[in-house]
């Protein structure tokens, strides 16, 4: 018992210590961009006026609501404090938007879009992974090729086939954007139907993906799985098959849930690429824009969260790992 405390205290130590300085890397990174955003906005504003004290004002008034007047040291505890009331400022590019209205939309776009997606492509890629490995033969012989093309097919790369075919070439589904451009978003099917339509893309793009890496991870893990001595203990005595490939795939989907809970955790960062080729109003499409609008606040809040994501996501697989595989418990209770 005091092993497995130990254990998970020292685990929560070093990620809340990664924590802190990515904190500090997500603060200080997207501020060395080159440029100044907040001349951007405050010559909107100056448009018409010759008197060079007044636009001297106007921009001094613009850095001090920006709080890029101050020390750089003050504005990493001041953007520190305020993020922990969940408070990530006012966007550039979007201005006076907030940033945390912005990521509170696109977020929601980007879940609804990769968490089933991720789920149905786990699913479909360890069910084929284990028939490869049990059935073996031709089957084997022609899903492994495919499996190991699929899995080295960058995100962006799939889409942009997929948007090749089905959209430009058999206009089957739209090109861009998560609805029609003429709707306002609301409850009505007509805008259901249009979001669907729009949704059919992203989401298989990102179902390919998956199956891939789910699929050879599986097959390889079940065809050690099967030539353990276990197995053949277990078929020298007489057990059923059935039987003992239930046991099977049971081991082999241990290092499988590990993949899935990371893939859930980083479902915040992973395949954004796959919405900025779409135009999807998700997480990858508002970086993508904040990039360009060097929009400091917006890029930063994004970066954090997908670094939230996938530190709470490996925390969790740790933790898993010490609850449910017997090998780490008699580490540590060694």
């Amino acid at each position: 018992m005091k092993g497995m405390k130990k254990y998970y205290t020292q685990k929560i130590l070093w990620y809340l210590l990664t924590l802190v300085f990515a904190v500090l890397l997500n603060f200080i990174l997207p501020r060395l961009m080159p440029g100044d955003p907040v001349s951007t906005i405050a010559s909107k504003s100056v448009e018409g006026m010759t008197d060079a004290t007044a636009i001297q004002k106007v921009y001094e008034d613009y850095a001090a609501k920006f709080g890029i007047n101050k020390p750089m040291y003050v504005q990493f505890f001041t953007w520190v404090k305020n993020a922990l009331r969940g408070d990530f400022g006012i966007s550039f590019s979007q201005y006076p938007r907030t940033v945390s209205d912005i990521i509170s939309s696109s977020v929601l776009w980007t879940i609804c879009l990769q968490l089933p997606a991720i789920i149905v492509g786990w699913i479909l890629g360890n069910l084929l992974g284990a028939i490869a490995a049990y059935m073996k033969g031709v089957f084997d012989k022609a899903i492994l090729p495919a499996f190991l093309f699929i899995s080295n097919v960058p995100a962006f790369g799939m889409a942009t086939v997929l948007l090749f075919i089905f959209s430009l070439k058999l206009h089957i589904a739209p090109a861009a954007g998560g609805y029609a451009s003429s709707m306002i978003p609301h409850m009505s099917l007509a805008f259901m139907k249009s979001v669907l339509s729009h949704y059919q893309l992203p989401f298989w793009s990102i179902v390919i993906i998956t199956i891939g890496g789910q699929a050879i991870g599986m097959r390889s893990m079940s065809i050690y799985e099967l030539n353990a001595d276990y197995v053949k203990y277990s078929r020298f005595l007489g057990i059923k098959d059935h039987t003992i490939v239930k046991y099977v795939f049971r081991n082999a989907m241990l290092p499988q849930i590990t993949g899935l809970a990371m893939s859930l955790g980083t479902m915040i960062g992973g395949n954004l690429v796959a919405e900025m080729v779409f135009s999807y109003p998700g997480l990858g499409t508002t970086m993508l824009s904040a990039v360009t609008g060097q929009d400091y606040p917006l890029l930063s809040a994004c970066t954090l969260i997908i670094t939230i994501m996938v530190l709470l996501a490996n925390l969790l697989v740790e933790l898993l790992y010490a609850v449910i595989d017997p090998r780490v418990k008699a580490s540590q209770q060694d």
